[in-house]
């Protein structure tokens, strides 16, 4: 049988004839979680492209397009760009997480950036590592299309949709339905989370005053991290959503900022719940530290009760333990009863008096 030529040299870098690998695009729909048409509150049968879907709106002069996109890239993101006018900066903003909440206005568009938050399930919140999970949204609002950038793997839209599909005299108010729903589907799971940051708190707060506590100080400071960072996403979003209320732009028509009005009243009751979080994890930690304090004070009276009564004895034992022929009793037959009584009675008086005066 003849020898099989080695394919060795084909994979070495000195091979001229080796074509370069280039990398494949993903597609955009890998990225795009949904896109659908809505005219008069229904959602037009069939699978769209972005760029179809604009197409049918605009050529029906009604309706809006509704895309929800989850972690696109920089290529993938600039398809969607160019099809619907959306300025660069905002753009860039979409593409990087960590953004602040805020809204700002792009010619004929808004760019609303908010935060989601999840609760981590855990055993104790004394124990927990991490109790909240943060993630982004970002929302392009136009005159006929909406656009949703998720990052994160939590605080999905998919079930926000759903619900929307069945309710059409709420999208006949046109796409800043949209953005009112998704706003108010946020704001409520930041009530549920704090709901439940609530309860973990009052179980820390017994445990902390509960007798042989074992809660330190630096457990309490990790929970107060957890709401410093669910701060940081309430607060800043106030402002934004104040901004849609008041009507800040002719694409939120009067209809519905008296919607965002209602959201403005649930975010200022988490406001409110998230600053008493803060002011009680900080009461809680010098409540901790001032018991630490107490429970050292504590130690030292009894160390230093038993160590003057352990002083009696030592100090007889030393006086009659030096060699003098001449010391009172020494050559009494009761001399050594007579010791031995005394200092049981001084360290008994001693006890009596420490353990009346609380020390003991």
């Amino acid at each position: 049988m003849p020898a099989i030529p080695s394919l060795g040299g084909l994979r070495g870098r000195g091979n001229k004839n080796a074509v370069p690998v280039r990398p494949i695009p993903v597609p955009l729909s890998a990225y795009v979680v949904d896109c659908a048409v809505y005219v008069g509150g229904e959602r037009l049968p069939g699978r769209w492209t972005h760029t179809e879907a604009i197409k049918e709106v605009r050529k029906r002069h009604e309706g809006f397009v509704w895309i929800g996109l989850h972690e696109p890239d920089a290529q993938q993101i600039q398809g969607v760009a160019d099809t619907f006018g959306l300025h660069e900066l905002a753009v860039e903003d979409a593409l990087e997480a960590h953004q602040r909440p805020k809204l700002e206005r792009y010619d004929d568009t808004l760019f609303l950036v908010v935060k989601t938050v999840r609760y981590v399930e855990h055993e104790s919140p004394t124990t927990a590592n991490e109790i909240v999970e943060t993630g982004e949204l970002m929302v392009f609002l136009g005159r006929d299309f909406v656009i949703t950038v998720r990052h994160g793997n939590h605080s999905g839209l998919a079930r926000l949709r759903r619900e929307l599909d069945e309710d059409p005299e709420r999208l006949q108010l046109g796409p800043s339905a949209v953005v009112h729903a998704i706003a108010d589907h946020v704001v409520d799971h930041y009530l549920d989370v704090t709901g439940r940051i609530e309860n973990d708190i009052d179980v820390m707060e017994a445990q902390v005053f509960a007798p042989r506590s074992q809660v330190s100080a630096e457990q309490i400071y990790l929970m107060k991290r957890e709401v410093l960072e669910l701060r940081r996403a309430v607060m800043p979003l106030a402002t934004p959503i104040q901004r849609l209320a008041e009507g800040y732009t002719r694409l939120v028509p009067d209809d519905v900022r008296s919607y965002f009005r209602d959201v403005a009243d649930h975010l200022t009751t988490v406001s409110e719940r998230v600053a008493a979080f803060d002011e009680l994890l900080s009461t809680l930690v010098d409540a901790t530290v001032a018991k630490i304090s107490l429970q050292q004070n504590t130690d030292m009276r009894k160390i230093t009760s038993w160590a003057a009564i352990i002083t009696v004895p030592t100090m007889i034992a030393g006086i009659y333990g030096m060699n003098f022929d001449y010391l009172p009793e020494l050559h009494w037959k009761f001399g050594y009863p007579l010791v031995i009584t005394v200092i049981l009675a001084i360290c008994l008086l001693l006890y009596r008096i420490f353990r009346k005066n609380g020390w003991l």
